[in-house]
């Protein structure tokens, strides 16, 4: 059942609700001290129903408790200098930040190293053809220069709300590569709604005289 379907239903349960509170409340008035009782049960029950049928269609419908859903802000610091005659040292620090209300268990993340330039004008232009012919693929592949993927046990990598954690790699490149692209993106797979953030930098390398 889709999210429209779901809210069409809380609508309907929640009007047959107040439809059989407002017939409960007329039997009350009856004087039958049995079925006034009766009555009575099946009004609280049905009013029960309607306030929670009520709350879950505002969950859905206008999201009142999100601030206690999970959010990880990431913002990546790169830095880097040369070394030996050929090489750059890339320094990445990710800051984790947990701006949710509910603490955050994470599991896995990676880093990822791109080269943007330089490249050939056919490169860059093949990269565009293949975005605009794959619409689910709307990003571009730029050359993949270094993977690095973290993995954390059971209840080692905890980030409290308000609270943040980082979380650095390295990595060696060429010099004659002269800017990058860093993604980095850390989740809990084993989490009951496993949820991901990510963030993405651009680097300029600026060689060293």
């Amino acid at each position: 059942m889709d999210r429209d379907s779901i809210i069409k239903t809380l609508l309907l349960v929640t009007t047959v609700g107040v439809l059989l509170i407002a017939i409960t409340g007329a039997l009350v008035s009856l004087t039958d001290t049995g079925i006034t009782d009766a009555a009575r049960t099946v009004q609280a029950l049905v009013t029960a129903t309607a306030i929670c049928a009520g709350g879950i269609f505002a969950f859905h419908k206008f999201q009142i408790f999100r601030d206690f859903q999970p959010h990880l802000t990431i913002s990546n610091a790169v830095s880097h200098r040369r070394i030996g005659e050929s090489y750059v040292h890339i320094d990445v620090t990710a800051t984790l930040h947990n701006s949710s209300k509910v603490k955050m268990e994470l599991r896995e993340g990676f880093f990822r190293l791109q080269k943007l330039a330089p490249v050939l004008d056919e490169d860059v232009e093949n990269l565009y053809a293949q975005v605009f012919w794959d619409q689910e693929h709307s990003y571009l592949q730029w050359p993949t220069l270094d993977d690095a993927r973290r993995d954390w046990d059971k209840g080692m990598l905890i980030v409290e709300p308000g609270e943040s954690h980082q979380e650095t790699y390295e990595f060696i490149a060429s010099m004659d590569v002269e800017s990058v692209i860093i993604h980095t993106y850390f989740y809990n797979p084993y989490s009951s709604s496993p949820e991901g953030w990510g963030a993405t930098t651009v680097h300029d390398i600026i060689p060293s005289s």
